[in-house]
């Protein structure tokens, strides 16, 4: 290193004929040194073997040399002729015995610029640990530069820049994606080791691809037995590598907690798909077939439902049904405040058909709306919709899909986009112990923080007695009440659940 700094030429780092190396990959670290203070960037060039297949020779070039593959593009190839001609010794080591300084172009001054030849864009192995750790789990690339930054004490520290971290996210996406099909089944033998309950069914096509692939778990299905009479199904969630439709099932516990009951990737949204996904689900969930099902208006989910689940309430979303007539109805809905205030109050307060019958018909009166086809038709099934037709049917308070929709929300913060199959998989039981975490949560508040009644009620407070005298707080009537409150449960089934709360508490 002395040498190199008593030096007048003012360069740390200069080739000369001679010099010689312990192996290629400290000629080459040599070589890089001396184009950083210069200001461009090395490669590996053309090679030479001897009769056994040794190499030889060895050139390690300026990252301009060559010619662009195609003409009229923005390749920095300009054939420049700088580089190092390396031989081997007769130990196996190496020398310089060529040496050309001159370029052809211009050659980078700033710091910054040279962080953009891929030869100094040096990430060494435990920063690349620590990229993937963080980008498994959805760490966006800005957010895992300024975490690296923080390592190396300031962004203008860290010995590459963003577009070489985006560049290397990118190869290792390609490494995870490669032998995606085999390691989604070793990852199921795992799940299905660590527990016995874990489920999953495939569906395959006449070429053997897969059409649909769908999963469960062991709490996933005990939860059904108990919370399965309610649940939504919505398939909006696409973020994957293969962007293939992603289809939850969710429903509701005795806290009002949404819970995950089971995924489905789809190839497709066809009717027969969907068959399919119903048929194996019930199938997976023991046979028990849900008492209601809520979904949005597609058309080939609900051929499905009726075929699959036939005497099963099927119910639509009222979210995508308002949606819809915002849509649809343009300047009548957007522009006019009084009819928005009509809709929605026979959306939400009309409690019995008559009702909804006599206050549909006087707006659509009002505001000549007599022939408007989307009203007409929903109008026509308005039996899926409408909350009158839905009296006494038990809906766990849940109108609309948004609760998938709000799970898939949540399995965006855990799944990265552009996901494999098997990494998706796999982040998708982080989503699953987030949910039974906070269930968890909830479980140990209701058994030590005190009934709060909602109603005030004398019967409200005589079940949240007899369920604190049963130590089953958690259960008590005040809840069935809510229940009641929000699906429109007949009063007889109500005091069937009081009297036999009271008998069990003595």
């Amino acid at each position: 290193m002395r040498e190199f700094v008593q030096r007048k030429s003012g360069q740390v780092v200069a080739p000369e004929i001679g010099r010689e190396f312990d192996s290629l990959a400290e000629a080459f670290e040599f070589y890089n040194l001396y184009s950083w203070e210069i200001g461009f960037g090395i490669r590996y060039g053309q090679s030479r073997t001897n009769a056994k297949k040794s190499r030889t020779v060895q050139d390690i070039v300026c990252g301009c040399a060559g010619r662009p593959k195609k003409e009229n593009t923005k390749s920095v190839a300009c054939n420049c002729q700088a580089l190092i001609r390396l031989h081997r010794t007769a130990d196996n080591g190496w020398y310089i015995h060529d040496f050309r300084s001159e370029h052809n172009h211009h050659l980078s001054s700033s710091c910054g610029e040279k962080l953009h030849w891929p030869s100094h864009r040096n990430i060494d192995t435990h920063t690349k640990d620590i990229v993937k750790h963080l980008r498994s789990n959805n760490i966006g690339i800005t957010k895992v530069f300024c975490v690296i930054a923080s390592f190396f004490g300031s962004m203008e520290s860290v010995p590459f820049n963003k577009r070489a971290l985006k560049y290397m996210c990118k190869r290792m996406n390609q490494e995870t994606a490669d032998d995606d099909i085999r390691k989604t089944v070793q990852l199921f033998s795992e799940l299905k080791k660590n527990d016995p309950m874990f489920a999953d069914s495939v569906l395959v096509d006449g070429d053997s691809k897969i059409q649909a692939l769908m999963w469960t778990n062991g709490r996933s299905r005990y939860q059904y037995k108990m919370f399965g009479d309610a649940i939504t199904f919505d398939t909006t969630y696409r973020t994957n590598q293969y962007d293939m439709p992603f289809g939850l099932f969710v429903g509701v516990n005795h806290h009002f907690q949404s819970i995950i009951l089971g995924g489905v990737m789809m190839r497709n949204e066809k009717q027969e798909s969907f068959e399919w996904v119903f048929k194996e689900f019930v199938s997976l969930m023991g046979g028990k077939a849900p008492v209601t099902i809520l979904t949005d208006q597609c058309r080939a989910m609900e051929l499905a439902i009726a075929e699959v689940l036939p005497g099963r309430k099927h119910r639509w979303c009222k979210w995508h049904v308002l949606r819809r007539a915002k849509e649809s109805l343009g300047s009548v809905y957007t522009q006019n405040k009084d009819f928005r205030d009509e809709l929605h109050k026979i959306l939400e307060y009309m409690l019995t058909v008559e009702e909804f019958e006599a206050a549909w018909a006087k707006l659509i009166q009002k505001y000549g709306l007599q022939e408007h086809p989307m009203l007409t038709q929903i109008y026509e099934l308005r039996q899926k919709w409408a909350k009158p037709y839905f009296a006494g049917v038990f809906c766990a308070r849940m109108t609309s899909t948004q609760r998938s929709e709000s799970a898939n929300h949540m399995l965006k913060n855990f799944v990265p986009a552009g996901a494999s199959m098997h990494m998706f998989v796999r982040n998708y039981q982080k989503l699953q112990f987030d949910r039974d975490s906070e269930e968890n949560f909830a479980e140990k508040k209701s058994h030590l923080v005190s009934t709060v009644l909602k109603t005030g009620l004398p019967m409200e407070r005589h079940a949240a007695k007899s369920g604190e005298r049963a130590g089953q707080k958690h259960l008590t009537m005040s809840k069935c009440i809510n229940l009641r409150i929000s699906s429109n449960v007949s009063v007889e089934c109500m005091s069937i659940w009081v009297c036999s709360a009271a008998m069990r508490s003595g």
